[in-house]
């Protein structure tokens, strides 16, 4: 047998322990052991911890000295339960998770209570399990994302714990109502204690970086060039006025995130000012996704998320919302009107294909991009009317959609529109296989090769916050803060 084979049947660090088994067993001191094989003490404690593997002459010597084989020393008896926990123990700490945390390895001491051993192998794997449930597949985070919605159904998507926070906020700061303004921003930036600052080098995995020793609130200095600059400082002050801490989970951050946009969305269009405008357009049968973004000056996603937190609640109108890649991706949904959405086994619709004949597909083709698209679209569920947009994202286009019941569309602005589509994908394979003739013409003489997404195979991000690189975060932490 050669070293190989050795290492091959066993490990150092469980020889190592069986052998000390052994010359415990036979009550031989370390020094008694070494000197029998004619070896420095210290040369056979460093194999009995595993940090050396003994030669095979040299095993042999160990497994003469003690009375045994060296089939014994390889495969002999369990270990106890001590010298079982002292190797669990040490590999732990070999392990990412005591390296992730700074732990330093050290010496496994006989005078290190058993007990002792057993709290620690405990904590750790407490630690790992912790670290395994934040590290959330892509199934997990589709788990989370269903639950999440339901919670969103059952309350008609209106958070009233929400909607107060932010009309506290807005009276704190003397909002007149209406549109929102920059300069309202800073006041309630300057209001829950925080100045505002643009950095060219904000870390690229944030979108804002809060230095809560310092008051001070970090944004990209191109933010003010690629999008709303409100939006940015009301989301990033959002998680203060609702006291975010650090998630638990990915269901937790998840959340946050939702309560987080929700907020946002509450303080550029304010529930009290809106609702009364919102009522007197469904009383004049003009309601329109498109007055509400230019009354607000918000992006219209914002205005269409708004309108869904706010329809069913006040204007007695369950609806539905899309938004899709321009691949055909589902990467937002809501619905509380029974639409028939795709979804996978879980029940998730966030990444599942829509369907083609649906507004938020058809809207690709539209060639004028000046004006909303509506159209009506009978399905297996009924028929459906959705007004939908298409606008740019540093991710490609993306079409967002709002719609409604038929017996519902009397109360919207482009409820004439000639537009109509058929779509039976909820009983039938509609567009989700090829034409027959196609698909027998290239079936066997195409192969595309696939762009799969990168978050397909991995697990998410894991750390304080999944997605976040720390370490680049208190970096520049520490570069910006005042001395």
């Amino acid at each position: 047998m050669s070293t190989a084979d050795v290492a091959e049947d066993t490990d150092a660090l469980t020889m190592g322990r069986r052998i000390r088994q052994l010359r415990t067993a036979r009550r031989m001191t370390l020094e008694e052991l070494a000197a029998a094989v004619d070896r420095a003490p210290s040369q056979l404690s460093m194999i009995e911890n595993g940090r050396r593997e003994p030669k095979l002459s040299f095993l042999q010597s160990i497994a003469r000295a003690l009375g045994t084989t060296i089939d014994a020393l390889l495969e002999g008896e369990p270990l106890d339960e001590r010298s079982t926990m002292e190797i669990a123990l040490e590999r732990a700490m070999k392990g990412q998770t005591f390296q992730a945390l700074g732990l330093a390895p050290f010496r496994i001491a006989k005078s290190v209570p058993t007990d002792a051993l057993k709290v620690m192998l405990a904590l750790h794997g407490e630690i790992e399990r912790l670290r395994d449930e934040r590290a959330a597949t892509p199934e997990e985070a589709r788990r989370a994302n269903v639950e999440l919605r339901h919670l969103m159904r059952t309350q008609d998507n209106y958070f009233a714990d929400l909607e107060r926070q932010a009309a506290e906020i807005l009276t704190a700061v003397k909002h007149p109502g209406g549109p929102l303004t920059q300069r309202t921003a800073s006041e309630i930036a300057a209001h829950l204690g925080f100045t505002l600052h643009y950095a060219p080098d904000l870390p690229q995995t944030t979108r804002s970086v809060a230095d809560i020793a310092h008051g001070r609130l970090y944004l990209s200095s191109r933010v003010p060039t690629r999008g709303d600059a409100r939006a940015a400082v009301l989301q990033a002050l959002s998680s203060r006025i609702l006291g975010h801490g650090e998630p638990r989970s990915y269901a937790e951050f998840l959340r946050q995130r939702v309560e987080t946009n929700y907020l946002t969305g509450a303080l550029l269009v304010p529930e009290a000012h809106v609702v009364p405008v919102l009522q007197d357009a469904k009383a004049r049968r003009a309601i329109s996704i498109e007055d509400l973004r230019d009354a607000y000056s918000v992006s219209y996603e914002t205005a269409a998320h708004r309108f869904t937190n706010l329809a069913t609640r006040h204007l007695g109108i369950p609806v539905h919302f899309l938004k899709v890649h321009e691949s055909g991706t589902i990467t937002k949904a809501y619905e509380n009107d029974d639409v028939n959405f795709p979804t996978d086994r879980l029940g998730s619709i966030e990444g599942q294909m829509c369907c083609r004949r649906w507004t938020s597909r058809v809207v690709f083709d539209v060639e004028d991009r000046f004006n909303p698209y509506y159209q009506y679209t009978d399905t297996g569920n009924g028929t459906y009317w959705c007004t939908a947009r298409v606008e740019a994202s540093s991710e490609g286009m993306h079409s967002v959609s709002v719609g409604v019941r038929f017996d519902d569309t009397k109360w919207f602005v482009g409820r004439d529109t000639p537009h109509r589509g058929v779509s039976k994908h909820s009983v039938e394979a509609c567009c989700r296989r090829a034409p027959a003739d196609l698909e027998k013409r290239w079936r066997e003489n195409s192969w595309p090769n696939v762009r799969t997404p990168r978050t397909l195979l991995a697990t998410l991000p894991t750390g304080a916050f999944p997605g976040v690189d720390a370490t680049e975060v208190y970096e520049f932490l520490e570069a910006h803060a005042p001395r």
